[in-house]
């Protein structure tokens, strides 16, 4: 059986990859990852975005303002909404809170969230949520403007198994990326190794935390599969077991015909 997975969460269009597209797309063949979903984080990188996705068929695209940016349009409702009509965008995202970086009144951040979640329900697509150090107003939001019919996913999630299992109980799925292969990561091993198997997805969060054996260089698309490769060990399952569990919840969660 050939192998087929999916990273469920990458930035191809920031500049480390630009010109080198190819080459990363030929990667993934290699390693038997078929398809990736590019992540928005400002409003004026989706033109690249959407350049990308266009040019490529096994590109997918998110929409969003990631919580941390200051600079820019902060889209509202209306624009997230339009832009979400673009044929590959499959989510509205990546969006949620973060408190590590900034410090004072964050009232804003949480603002944006609640425009993105009620874009997410207004075009009926999941969201792509990052939190943190901020679980408790992340889960509290969610559940409060989603209203038990938001879904989405928590991608790399480096909480507890506690928030794990809140995140969950919301009906979101939890996504894996290559922290786990750290050695010191033993809560996000935990988080690997009990979500699930019809919840979990695994990322790279590329160009960022590469796994394992090429942590500190560039990550890419075709390193999940170090991501999928240590999920299976920790789980005590084959690679082919995770990379068909993690593709349909992928293309379930993301409405995409199998093996698209």
């Amino acid at each position: 059986m050939s192998l087929n997975l999916i990273d469920s969460h990458c930035h191809l269009d920031f500049p480390e990859f630009h010109g080198r597209e190819e080459e990363f797309l030929a990667a993934m063949r290699v390693n038997g990852v078929s398809s990736a979903l590019i992540a928005g984080v400002t409003m004026e990188r989706m033109p690249a975005v959407f350049a990308l996705v266009d040019r490529f068929p096994n590109l997918f695209a998110a929409v969003g303002v990631h919580p941390d940016t200051t600079d820019g349009e902060d889209a509202d409702e209306e624009r997230l909404v339009s832009l979400s009509q673009h044929p590959k965008v499959v989510a509205i995202g990546e969006t949620g809170l973060d408190y590590y970086r900034l410090e004072g009144d964050l009232e804003w951040q949480r603002e944006r969230f609640r425009r993105h979640i009620r874009a997410a329900l207004e075009c009926n697509k999941p969201l792509i949520i990052h939190t943190r150090e901020a679980a408790s107003d992340t889960l509290e939001i969610l559940e409060k403007e989603g209203q038990g019919r938001v879904r989405g996913v928590f991608h790399c999630f480096t909480e507890t198994w506690d928030v794990a299992q809140k995140a969950l109980a919301l009906g979101f799925h939890i996504s894996i990326s290559g922290i786990v292969t750290f050695k010191k990561a033993t809560q996000v091993q935990e988080v690997a190794r009990l979500v699930p198997v019809d919840r979990l997805l695994v990322e790279t969060d590329a160009p960022y935390l590469a796994p394992v054996p090429h942590r500190g260089r560039l990550n890419h698309p075709a390193l999940v599969r170090h991501v999928a490769e240590e999920v299976a060990r920790l789980r005590g399952m084959t690679l082919e077991e995770i990379a068909v569990a993690t593709t349909r919840n992928f293309e379930h969660l993301f409405g995409i015909p199998e093996h698209a």
